[in-house]
Order: structure tokens, then sequence, then C-alpha cells
């Protein structure tokens, strides 16, 4: 390559690099001012600022160095100080569109300093010409060059910090959900997210033989909608568990009333592959985060025990999801309560199936005929009727173990065929 020396119009750079080696402290401060005015996304922090002033200036430097022939284009390597604010924004998680944005705002300001510097050299506009496009031309070749060196240190270290940051994450949720001391301070700055508030946790996962990475997108997705349904402050924390489950935490502040449940199943329809997800009750502090989200997996226990129900979604505050949820701890218990206080009313058929959701609905109702009809958009007669063919079915008064019936009815309505006589063959 030809030195500057070498060629008449090369050699016209040396009076940019001459005067930018005079002036490199004045347009370092100048063009810091400017990149951080420009670019919001920029962190505004001290010391990132400083290291922003440092890649300016480093910049600047291996600029006058090119211009004034010492180094060939050819041989250009990003400085230092470029390299470490570049792994800095990937830290902070600024976008690489800012560091990129920079470079090119940066190049526009250079470029019309330069061209000044050389019409001022150069009354003669031939001459002038020739220079400015000699500057254009190395310009373009040294932002294309530091702009793609940059960018790689950039990706490589927004890698590592992730990959770091997700360790971190996780042996901090799990200290968390192991009852660990964990410093709220330093938890509340990893996770981002503020543990002194009301959460509501959550366990989503797609249904059936689908599974694909795409799902963990889908996950968050449907966890963006669910924080909507049960009104989150803020964005939830995800938690992926594996490529077709995520462990969900969603910030609601100082509102500690359970969410609507239909409203919040109603936020899982429609997705594809279909999510299924169990939610927790509302927990404060970092008792409650943990508290919320073991709610959350025996809502999903419940949910999942109870294959072939079409709902989308299993509230833990739920009427008899509580107690549904201890039942499920010992089927086999459960089944042989079934078995011995629901009678013959422990078929596994559909009209079965009503008459127990009847039953069960009169007796938490206060054997209310007229609030059962109600609550179950059914006539009054409906309902007696279902009623009383019910007892007769069950071969027994209602009086007699009423609570081993209401649990028995509880477990039959959550866990499904997995606590009736059926499910026990094999």
């Amino acid at each position: 390559m030809a030195q500057w020396g070498e060629d008449p119009e090369l050699a016209d750079m040396a009076v940019v690099s001459s005067s930018l080696k005079s002036r490199v402290t004045e347009l370092t401060a100048s063009m810091t001012a400017l990149l951080t005015e420009q670019i919001p996304d920029l962190p505004q922090d001290p010391v990132t600022r400083r290291m922003l002033a440092e890649s300016v200036e480093s910049n600047l430097r291996l600029a006058a160095e090119v211009y004034g022939g010492e180094i060939g284009v050819g041989d250009i390597r990003a400085p230092r100080g470029a390299r470490e604010y570049a792994r800095r924004l990937a830290q902070y998680e600024v976008a690489s569109t800012a560091l990129i944005r920079a470079y090119r705002l940066g190049q526009h300001v250079h470029v019309t300093w330069a061209v000044d510097e050389l019409v001022r050299a150069f009354p003669d506009p031939v001459r002038a010409l020739a220079a400015v496009q000699t500057l254009l031309s190395v310009i373009f070749r040294y932002i294309d060059l530091i702009s793609e060196q940059v960018i790689e240190d950039y990706q490589v270290e927004r890698e590592r910090w992730l990959a770091h940051r997700s360790t971190v994450r996780t042996q901090i949720l799990e200290r968390l959900l192991a009852a660990e001391s964990v410093d709220a301070a330093a938890a509340e700055s990893t996770l981002g997210l503020r543990l002194r508030q009301h959460h509501i946790a959550a366990v989503l996962w797609t249904a059936g033989e689908h599974d694909s990475p795409s799902d963990l997108r889908m996950l968050e997705s449907a966890a963006g909608r669910l924080g909507e349904a049960v009104g989150a402050t803020g964005a939830p924390l995800v938690w992926p568990k594996d490529r077709s489950t995520a462990w969900t935490w969603f910030p609601v502040g100082r509102r500690a009333e359970p969410p609507d449940p239909a409203r919040a199943e109603a936020a899982l329809d429609g997705t594809a592959p279909r999510i299924l997800g169990g939610l927790g009750a509302p927990g404060f502090g970092v008792a409650g985060f943990r508290q919320s989200h073991e709610d959350a997996l025996q809502a999903a226990q419940v949910a999942t025990i109870g294959d072939g129900r079409p709902r989308r979604l299993t509230c833990y505050t739920e009427p008899g999801v509580r107690t549904a949820a201890l039942l499920a701890a010992d089927l086999a218990g459960t089944r042989r309560l079934v078995s011995s206080s629901l009678g013959g009313l422990d078929a596994g058929t559909d009209s079965a199936a009503r008459l127990r959701e009847t039953l069960l609905v009169f007796l938490n109702e206060r054997r209310s005929h007229v609030a059962a009809a109600q609550r179950l958009h059914l006539h009054k007669n409906t309902v007696k009727y279902r009623v009383a063919k019910a007892v007769e079915q069950r071969g027994r008064p209602l009086d007699e173990d009423q609570l081993d019936l209401q649990l028995a009815l509880i477990a039959c309505r959550w866990l499904g065929q997995a606590v009736l006589p059926a499910s026990e063959t094999g």
C-alpha cells in the first residue's frame, strides 16, 4: 500500500492528521456531548459516560495516525477504549443499533469538521476536492472496519453476559425458592423485579406432544397477556425450566386480592400450541414470592392430574382447588374416599358428573336450591331433581358423612377420572 508521501493526494491528509492531534481533547468533549444528547439510549452514568469519552478519544487518535500514514487502512484495529465501551453497552443491554448510530453520527461530525480543515488548507478547489474525496474514502473504510470489530466484541460480550446473568439469576431464584438467605437488593437488581411488593406466580406449559424451541417465545408472549389479565404493574419475570415449561411471576404492587379466574383464563385462549397454566394466590415480599409459586405448582398439579378437562388455567384461589391439591397428594386414599362416600354416584359417565357438580354447588350454597340454580344457570326445579337423583344414586342421605361427601365431590370436580374407580385398573 502506498504511503502518504508517495501520493500528493494522500499526503494532503497530513493536514487533517496534524490538526486532529492538536485538537483531540476539544473534539472529544464536543463529540461526546453530542452523542449523549442525540442518542438517549446511551447510558448516562458517570463511569459509562467516561468510557464513551475514552472511546471517542481513542478513535480520533487512531484516525490521526491513519491520516498521517503511520498506520495503513488495512491494518486498522479497533482501539481498546472503543472495544471496552462496546462491551459495556452489551452489559447494560443497550441495543447494538445505538452503538452503530453512534459511529454513524460520529462519522458525520468528523467528516464535516475534516472537510472544513481541508477547504481552509487548500484554496485551490481542484486540490481541495481531491483531498476531500480521499478523506471520504479513508473514513468510509475506517468506520466500516472499526464498527464491524466493535459490533463483534459487543455480540460476544452480550452472549457471555446473558449466560452469566442467566446463571446468577438461576442461583438467586433457586435460593429464594429454597427459603435460603438472599440479599434482597442484590436479588432485585439481578432479577429486574422489586421483591417488596405483592406477586402472583404462574406455571405455564405447552400441551400435547408439540415441543419446539419456539415454544419459549410463545410462553413468554402468553405470560405477557396473562400479566395484563391479572393486573401486573410491570413486565413478568419468566424463568424457562425446559423448552415447554416456564415459571413466571407477575408484580402486582399493593394489590392483594386474587385475580378474576375467568379473565385470567381468557388470556390463554387462542394460543397455538395450546398453552395451559396454574396460577397462585397473591403473596407479599420474599415469602409471598415463594408461597405464590408453591400455590401455582399445586394448581398445575391439579390441572395435570385432572387431564381431559378443557380448562386453560387452574387458579389456586378458586373454590376447591386448594383442597383438591391436598387430595392429589394421596390419590390412592382419595380414590377410596370417593368410592366409600359416593356410592353409585362415582360412575365415570357424563350424567353422573352432572349430578356430582350440581350436588357440590348445592352443598356449597348451604343447600339453597335457588342459590345453586343461579350459580349453575339452571331452573330451580332442575336443581331439585338432580339433587334428589344424586341422593338416590348415593344410597344415603346428605347428612350422613357430609364432610367426606364434599371432599369426594371436590376430588371428582378437579381431579376427574384419576380418582374414579375406573382409573384403578392396572
